[in-house]
């Protein structure tokens, strides 16, 4: 079945357009050859500079200059932690700078602080190394959660592990108790959240590619033989079928609680390629690697539930205490997402970043998303990353 509208045209049953696939785009039958997707590979495009626009309110000069300045910190990034050894404390993009800020402990020497900002970066004075902020949060990650902890993450800008409740359940015995365990461990700083952190499957619903038995998900990023997905959307070993309910291949390897990933093979005649979805939003983006973004930097999301949406990168390694049990390495962000959206591309420009997980809030009146780094699924199994 070919589609009719130039909409739908090459998103074929791209099954994998290296992202979810689509609700609106209906996929061709296997039997189809795949048209060539409407794609754009640069990050730049019209369509992506709409969509921050929306998102963040930036107008289309200040969009331009920040993805020319978070592809710039990107690079950088893994160059600083390198050069900052063990006086590093973290990182992230300053919008306001349109520079990368690193944080350094006081006894960063002189020629750590010269090769840190040689390579264009800002520089702060913070009291903990990153890795005595990771060994905190390691002890805490050893603790039970109740249900009013929503999640915990190392912040470079506190030089804490900050700990997220929610409001309403503050004041309850079993998360101060929480409370009380986790600043022994080490330093602590608490924030409230509106409400706590759920999963985005969904129920059936027509016109959607990615089942397992009663589960509707989002694809994530195609790799070689298959593609990735939240973990949370079905067991190893169940059978998935695509948008008009025809087999595509089973779960070969699925982890959740304490992650939230899974990878499907591809076979029946669906096939992949490094696409994610723009949902006509803007043009679907090519895949073209894995380079992760720092914390600060925009990012967008697709899904099938509700398509193309942008935010920026918050906190990355969270522990997220859903109400199934807690996940760890998370990356929070800003985008928002709903049912149906779980599994769904994270990109940052070309580059793939995570799948959806999980979070609090929808699309009408705001909230926060988690995503699982994609490089993590892809070293957990042994997979690469189709790309462009």
């Amino acid at each position: 079945m070919r589609r009719t509208t130039s909409m739908r045209t090459g998103l074929a049953a791209l099954l994998l357009v290296g992202a979810w696939a689509t609700a609106v785009a209906a996929p061709a039958s296997a039997a189809d050859a795949p048209d060539t997707p409407r794609t754009s590979d640069a990050p730049a495009s019209a369509g992506l500079i709409d969509a921050m626009r929306r998102d963040l309110g930036l107008t289309q000069s200040e969009a331009r200059t920040r993805l020319a300045a978070e592809k710039a910190a990107t690079a950088a990034e893994p160059k600083v932690r390198r050069a900052a050894g063990a006086a590093y404390g973290g990182s992230w993009f300053d919008a306001d700078s349109g520079k990368l800020t690193v944080a350094l402990t006081a006894d960063a020497s002189a020629a750590t602080l010269d090769s840190v900002r040689g390579a264009g970066a800002r520089v702060t004075t913070v009291r903990h190394s990153a890795r005595q902020l990771d060994a905190a949060k390691a002890r805490i990650d050893k603790l039970a959660a109740p249900k009013g902890v929503s999640n915990w993450y190392v912040d470079a800008e506190s030089s804490s592990v900050v700990v997220a409740v929610v409001a309403a359940k503050r004041a309850d015995n079993d998360v101060r108790t929480f409370l009380s365990k986790a600043r022994a461990a080490g330093p602590v700083t608490v924030e409230e959240t509106a409400a706590a952190p759920e999963t985005f499957a969904a129920g059936t619903v027509g016109g959607d590619p990615f089942y397992t038995g009663n589960v509707r998900c989002s694809i994530g990023f195609s790799v070689h033989g298959g593609f990735v997905t939240a973990g949370h959307c079905g067991g190893a070993g169940q059978g998935v079928s695509g948008w008009d309910r025809s087999y595509i291949g089973n779960i070969q390897g699925s982890s959740f609680p304490g992650n939230d990933y899974a990878w499907v093979n591809v076979g029946s005649g669906w096939w992949t390629v490094p696409v994610v979805l723009g949902w006509g939003t803007i043009s679907d983006r090519l895949v073209r690697g894995s380079a992760e973004a720092p914390v600060g930097s925009s990012i967008c999301r697709s899904g099938s539930t509700t398509h193309w949406h942008c935010g920026t990168v918050l906190a990355k390694n969270e522990t997220v205490n859903y109400s199934q049990g807690a996940v760890h390495q998370m990356t929070k962000t800003s985008v928002c997402a709903q049912p149906g959206d779980s599994g769904g591309s994270f990109i940052s420009g070309d580059q793939a970043q995570g799948v959806t997980s999980g979070g609090w809030g929808n699309c009408s009146t705001g909230g926060e998303t988690w995503y699982q780094p994609i490089n993590e699924i892809l070293n957990r199994y042994g997979l690469t990353l189709h790309t462009a």
